[in-house]
């Protein structure tokens, strides 16, 4: 068996981020579509650690330090704002929120 490279990596991080885009672009659960941009946070950060591996930087893991902390303040905020919506509409359906424009 071959040695896993930077390559290997970066296809299954191309995958993750193309799950969690697919997860964004077809859910209309507005907390499906929240965990579905987290994955494609974290697709970002194995692409970032797979770089700085293949480079030998630890840039990449200090990339990832810094969006993993702005994700976790992006959760909370993130989170808040849903339980305040489905607390309002008594729903987290993205087409019933879409009442709130007018």
């Amino acid at each position: 068996m071959g040695e896993l490279g930077v390559d290997h990596f970066l296809f299954l991080s191309a995958a993750l981020f193309i799950i969690g885009m697919m997860g964004v672009l077809t859910r209309r659960n507005l907390l499906i579509i929240f965990m579905c941009v987290e994955l494609m946070t974290n697709a970002v950060n194995l692409s970032l650690v797979a770089f700085g591996w293949g480079l030998n930087s630890l840039d990449g893991q200090a990339f990832a330090v810094f969006i993993v902390a702005v994700a976790a303040a992006e959760a909370a905020v993130g989170l808040a704002i849903i339980m305040a919506l489905s607390r309002r509409q008594r729903t987290v359906d993205v087409d019933a929120l879409r009442s709130l424009r007018d």
